[in-house]
């Protein structure tokens, strides 16, 4: 297969989950991927994994919180490859706590994680695509930027920021369409990942005809990936500033 053939493409949070569903199926459209996450070790193994199949990947360790290492990444990533040609902005963390509950540094470190990272990402790659001629870039948001319940699993802060993922994407959509970079964001409902596993949610529960209008079936990693791979590769050239809700139906309650 080779839907992105020639492309350099950078992954946040692939050390598990949909990152590495992403980084897995990018490998296999020809694409050459630096796989980033901030715990290193998970990472290389992961990595390590991929590679054994053929892929073309490397790993770096990335906080995406923090401007000098997104600064240390992209610029270690243009002086090998030359060009940056996708960027997936897919780290995320959820702290499960309310308005009432949260407290300021529950608040702090969820918001820095998913909406600063995805900002200090599009602000450290941006200039490198605008010289290039173009580039994709994919917001990973969520359900929960639009609706609350269990779509946000409690968490304000988690809703907080995956809506300023949704807004921060129609903003970059809008102003760097002229320079042919398209971004767009991808909005999972539930999804079984160590995410939804660290609520305490079972796949039974989360497969309950409740949460997804399509049983038996339950969101994997890789629902997500397919539709994070159409927004990269050229067949999305005339799409961008979207939101591809990937959700089994859950927003159709």
């Amino acid at each position: 297969m080779s839907r992105l053939n020639g492309k350099v493409a950078i992954i946040t949070g692939a050390a598990s989950g949909i990152g590495l569903s992403t980084v897995e199926i990018f490998a296999a459209e020809g694409a050459t991927v630096i796989a980033t996450d901030i715990s290193e070790g998970a990472l290389n193994r992961a990595v390590e994994a991929v590679t054994a199949t053929g892929g073309n990947v490397v790993a770096r360790t990335l906080d995406v919180s923090s401007p000098e290492s997104w600064q240390r990444v992209v610029n270690d990533v243009v002086t090998e490859w030359g060009t940056i040609d996708i960027l997936v902005n897919n780290a995320g963390i959820a702290i499960p706590k309310g308005i009432l509950e949260a407290e300021l540094e529950d608040w702090n470190k969820v918001l820095a994680i998913n909406a600063t990272g995805t900002w200090l990402g599009m602000k450290n790659v941006l200039p490198f695509m605008q010289t290039a001629g173009g580039g994709s870039i994919v917001n990973v948001s969520s359900l929960a930027a639009m609706i609350s319940g269990a779509a946000d699993g409690g968490g304000a802060a988690y809703s907080a920021s995956k809506g300023a993922v949704r807004s921060l994407t129609k903003h970059a959509a809008n102003y760097f369409a002229k320079d042919s970079i398209r971004v767009n964001s991808v909005h999972p409902g539930p999804i079984y990942t160590s995410l939804i596993q660290n609520y305490g949610i079972t796949k039974e529960q989360a497969a309950d005809p409740v949460n997804v209008t399509l049983p038996p079936h339950i969101g994997e990693a890789s629902d997500i990936a397919y539709g994070i791979l159409y927004l990269a590769s050229d067949e999305a050239k005339f799409v961008t500033g979207e939101e591809l809700i990937i959700d089994g139906g859950f927003a159709t309650h």
